[in-house]
This record gives structure tokens, C-alpha cells and sequence, in this order.
């Protein structure tokens, strides 16, 4: 639709629904609004306008009030301008190729639906509403309580009953925006009755505009979001990304966030606390600086970088992942998520990383800490730890993340679940950018989520350990190559709890002669799905590898080589400080400390 003799103003006031002030070229004029409705936010003193002049020299006023500049958007606020378009839109045949009826302003019930329309299959009514309320690009109907607005959708439902196809189509009147909601805060019956509709089959379609001073046409399809809990997920980015930008953490694989180190450092963190990783990370990288180094690394070796940080398939998938790299790739990471997700050892959560951080897709990387942030801000009361409820969350952040700061926006997620919305203890809701559209935080129920199904009981495991020593050397054993612990080394152990004479029973039947036997602390490690509740002896025997009968698997070591050769895991922790080393976190010369 296009309009004739376009003057351009300056508005000054509106002292009713009907007229408005104008000064055009230097003289103020009364001109007619078309839009009756409240429009407060687009007429501000001094805001640009455009008119157009009437063509009838009888009219009191010169000019309508047609469209508004908001920033860089022009807005149409003409109230006769949805229906045309429409019209003009249905008459295209873009919408109802087999179109063989229009008929405007047609009575139904006990309303008028703003178009019949027939096609060579269905009868249709269509009642159209102009959208003009915008903010941060969410626009929303109506800007003003308007019970004939219910009253038409209701008559929608009763048409739909009757065996009509029923729509309700919202006109936007500008360019460049994202969704439209009912506004739930100027009339919620509008918004109940709209969602009750939908349920009834109602369609509810919203296009937005082109829009210049001389010009007016629909464009493109606008999502419709009539649920409150799925409009609030839209919210987040941009008062997340402020927080973000602000209190950020400085990390040391966020100085440089190649593909490599990304991924190192989201293996890393797995169950880790950041702090942690951090001199953990700095070694890794020090050793094993990229992708082939990873891939042609000696598992020993790869194990004993590890040491300390637990879950060691992990870094043994991380190699395999390598070597496929160096296969598949020519040892560069591969550049999509759906080829991270081919790669051993890497699923949805790391390959949403990774691809959003180091390559800049738009997809989001979904952890225990945008679990619970996501459980608390929408109130879910589904069981996170359901892969399903995962995807949905995976779902519905994909719809928002923005395409210009996917990685920032992921970490910035993950970062509020670290810092902020807490797992242990009380979040620190002041301190969060979500907590005006926060659900739980609304309801003051936030330790109320996440909801976790209740956990097993943890099968208990009693074993004695035995640091076995003569004045030179340490026993240490290899584990098997499957199973817990895989590969690494350990002390020999009993199962149970054994007594002092039990223990030295048990190396005179291999051969050697104790001469002294102390026991030590007690002490317990937890893995997922088991615990290890030990005891422990240190044992100092005579000479260790002249005893024939001393197991095969057996190795004895001096204390400086386990340093570098023999990675022991952190479930024997209280008892490495026997070799007279240290292990771990405690085995790096760093300034960091814990906090």
C-alpha cells in the first residue's frame, strides 16, 4: 500500500485520542490520528512524524498522523493500513493459492471478523489486529485493554466448532523484529483467550513489515509465542551478556580460545572446579601443546598429566578423538557440531562448546550449571537428569542464542551456574542479571530446584592398603586394563579391613619378612557408583626383589620415579604422602592457590 503527499513533522502533543499537535516547517498543526489507540511510547515531544495531506479542503484537520520514526525503524500507526494489506496480501494468492472468495466485514455471531475468504476447499474467517507496541524486539498485543479484541477471538472458537477455519493475523507495523507475545501485562484476559484458542484450533499467524513514510507491505513471518514461560526464555541474552561483559572471569584458555584449547579445557572441567583446572591445564599444555603432540603422546605419559583429575577414559577418549583428527582432518579440529559430535569421547555438551567459542556457531553447550540456571528461571519440575528434559533445554536455548555471540553467550550461562545460581548452598539471587523474570526466584523456591531423581545408595567397598617398603624402593601394581581405575597404578591391597597380624600373615606367605608395621589414617574416596572405604599399614620389609614368591605384578619403585612414571590416582591420596612425594593438584610449583 502506498501513500500520496508524505509531509514529514515535528509531534508536540496529543490532547486526546483523536488529535495531535504538529509542527510542520515551523508552523504547528492539528492533524487527525488514525491509531486511537495509547501509542505513549512511539509519541514523545520532538519524535520525527509522517503525514499525509488530505485531499479534502473541507476536513478541519490538513493531515493524518500516519507513521512515527523509532531509532532507526520507521512505524506505521495507521489503523486502516492491517486490513489493506492483508487484502492486498490474500489477493497475491501468497498465503491461499486456490483463493476463490474475499469478502471484507462479515457477520458472524455476534461479531464482525474483519474477512470471509473462501478457497476451493474451505470457508474461512480471518479477523486482523495492527501491532505497533514494540520493545527490544519483542512486540506485543494489545497497548491497551481492549475486551472487543476478546470478544472476536472468542467468536473465532465458536466459527471453529462450526466446522470454519479460523485465523487470527497480526499485522506488524515496522521491520527487524523477533517475536509476538499477547501483552499479558495491559489486558491477560486477551492472553488467556488467545492461548485458548490456539488449543481450540485457532491459527494465530503474525507478519511483520516493510515500512517507509511512503510505504506500507507485509514481509516476512514473525514467531508467535503465546506461552509466558517460552517468551521469558527470550529474554535472557541481552541482561546476561551486560552481567557478563562486567564480571566475567579471566581464564586462561579464554586468553586464546583456539579450537585445542577449548576443548582440553571443557574436558578438564568436567566435575572439576575451575580453579582447579587451572595449573592442571597449564602443565597439559606445557607438554602437549596441540593436536598431533595429543595423538603421538605415550599413555603413561598422558596418564600421569592427568593424574589427580579423575575419570581417566577421558583423556584417553581425548587421544583417540586426536588421532582421528589426525586422520580424518589433517590434524585440524573439524569446524561443525555435527562433526565434533563424531569425534570419541565429545557429546553435545563439549561440541556446543567448542563449536560456539572456537568456531562461532550458533548452538548451545547445555552443563549441570545451565541445567539448574534454566530449572530455576522457568520453574521446571522436570528431572534434569532425563535426557530428554536436557534436549528440550538444548531446544529452546538454540531459539535464542544470539547468532553474533553464541560463544559468549554459552559461557556467560555457564558462568551465572558457577558464580551465581550455586549448586550447594543459597544462590546469590541479588547478583543476578535473571532475577526480575526468574520464576523460582519469584516464588522464593529456588532451593526447590533443580529437580533430581533420588539418588542410590553407593555400594560400600572395604579394602586395606599396604605401602610396602624396603630402605630403597615402593610396591606398586598396575590395574587392569578395564574396568575402575583402568591402567593406572595403586598400592597392594587387601579386601576389608584387615588387622596388623592379618596384613603381616599375608607377606610372610609371599616371602618376606616385615620388620615393622604402622598403621595409618583411614580414609575414603567416592566414585559415582561406589566408595571405597580404606585402611592402611605402611610396612617396612627386607630387600624386596631377591623374594621369589613376591606377585608377578609386583613393581618396585624408588620414590622419585613415581613422580614422572607411575600415575597414581587420587583414591590413594592420603596414602601417597608414604613415597614421600606429592600427587595431584599438590605436585605443581604454581602461584595459584585455592580458594
Amino acid at each position: 500500500m502506498k501513500y500520496l503527499n508524505i509531509v514529514q513533522g515535528r509531534f508536540l502533543s496529543r490532547p486526546n485520542r483523536f488529535i495531535a499537535k504538529v509542527e510542520v516547517d515551523g508552523v504547528e498543526q492539528t492533524v487527525h490520528v488514525k491509531n486511537t489507540g495509547r501509542c505513549k511510547e512511539l509519541l514523545l515531544p520532538g519524535t520525527t512524524v509522517y503525514l499525509e495531506k488530505s485531499s479534502n479542503p473541507l476536513r478541519s484537520t490538513a493531515f493524518d498522523l500516519i507513521a512515527v520514526q523509532k531509532g532507526e525503524r520507521i512505524i506505521n500507526m495507521d489503523s486502516q493500513v492491517p486490513n489493506k494489506v492483508v487484502e492486498e496480501w490474500l489477493r497475491e494468492r501468497d498465503f491461499l493459492y486456490d483463493l476463490v472468495l474475499i469478502r471484507p466485514e462479515t457477520k458472524f455471531g455476534n461479531s464482525r471478523f474483519d474477512f470471509y475468504v473462501e478457497t476451493l476447499k474451505e470457508k474461512i474467517f480471518i479477523e486482523v489486529k495492527g501491532v505497533t507496541l514494540e520493545e527490544e524486539g519483542i512486540v506485543r498485543f494489545p497497548d491497551a485493554p481492549s475486551e472487543r479484541a476478546v470478544k472476536h477471538v472468542e467468536e473465532l472458537i465458536q466459527a471453529k466448532k462450526q466446522g470454519y477455519r479460523a485465523i487470527v493475523f497480526f499485522v506488524i507495523q515496522m521491520k527487524g523484529v523477533k517475536i509476538f507475545a499477547p501483552n499479558r501485562d495491559t489486558h491477560p484476559e486477551f492472553a488467556e483467550v488467545l492461548e485458548k484458542a490456539v488449543l481450540a484450533g485457532v491459527e494465530v499467524y503474525a507478519y511483520d513489515s516493510y515500512v517507509t513514510a511512503e510505504e506500507i507491505r507485509l514481509a516476512d513471518a514473525v514467531k508467535v509465542m503465546i506461552n509466558l514461560e517460552n517468551l521469558k526464555t527470550f529474554l535472557i541474552p541481552k541482561p546476561l551478556l551486560k552481567w557478563y561483559d562486567m564480571e566475567k572471569r579471566t581464564l586462561p584458555w579464554r586468553e586464546e580460545p583456539t579450537p585445542y584449547h577449548v576443548w582440553v579445557s571443557e574436558i578438564m572441567l568436567q566435575q572439576t572446579r575451575v580453579e582447579a583446572v587451572k595449573p592442571y591445564y597449564k602443565r597439559f599444555m606445557e607438554n602437549l601443546p596441540n593436536i598431533q603432540n595429543l595423538a603421538e603422546a605415550e599413555e603413561e605419559k598422558l596418564l600421569k598429566l592427568w593424574e589427580g583429575l579423575g575419570y581417566y577414559n577421558r583423556v584417553r577418549n581425548m587421544q583417540q578423538a586426536a588421532k582421528q583428527i589426525m586422520e580424518q582432518y589433517a590434524g585440524q579440529m573439524p569446524g561443525t557440531y555435527e562433526q565434533l559430535l563424531d569425534l570419541k569421547g565429545i557429546g553435545s555438551y563439549t561440541a556446543g562448546a567448542i563449536a560456539s567459542i572456537a568456531f562461532g556457531q550458533a548452538v548451545p553447550a547445555v552443563d549441570g550449571n545451565v541445567l539448574r540456571v534454566m530449572a530455576r528461571y522457568s520453574m521446571d519440575a522436570r528431572l534434569i537428569t532425563e535426557t530428554k528434559t536436557k534436549q528440550s533445554i538444548e531446544k529452546a536455548l538454540k531459539e535464542i542464542i544470539p547468532k553474533d555471540r553464541p560463544g559468549d553467550f554459552n559461557q556467560a550461562m555457564m558462568e551465572l551456574g558457577a558464580m551465581v545460581c550455586v549448586p550447594n548452598g543459597t544462590p546469590k539471587c541479588t547478583e543476578c542479571p535473571l532475577q526480575k523474570d526468574c520464576q523460582a526466584h519469584q516464588n522464593h523456591c529456588e532451593l526447590e530446584y533443580p529437580k533430581k531423581a533420588e539418588k542410590k545408595n553407593r555400594i560400600i567397598e572395604k579394602k586395606t592398603i599396604l605401602i610396602i617398603q624396603d630402605a630403597d624402593r615402593t610396591v606398586l601394581r598396575k590395574r587392569s586394563n578395564s574396568g575402575l581405575l583402568a591402567g593406572l597404578y595403586e598400592f597392594p591391597n587387601m579386601e576389608g579391613h584387615c588387622v596388623a597380624e592379618e596384613v603381616l600373615q599375608y607377606l610372610r606367605d609371599r616371602g618376606l619378612e616385615p620388620l615393622h608395621i604402622k598403621a595409618l589414617e583411614d580414609s575414603k574416596h567416592i566414585f559415582t557408583h561406589k566408595e571405597w572405604h580404606m585402611k592402611g599399614y605402611v610396612i617396612r620389609v627386607d630387600e624386596l626383589a631377591s623374594k621369589a614368591k613376591v606377585a608377578k605384578e609386583w613393581l618396585f619403585v624408588e620414590p622419585s620415579q613415581t613422580k614422572e612414571e607411575y600415575p597414581i590416582p587420587s583414591a590413594f591420596a592420603a596414602y601417597v604422602p608414604y613415597l614421600n612425594i606429592r600427587q595431584g593438584k599438590d605436585n605443581f610449583e604454581t602461584g595459584d592457590k585455592k580458594k
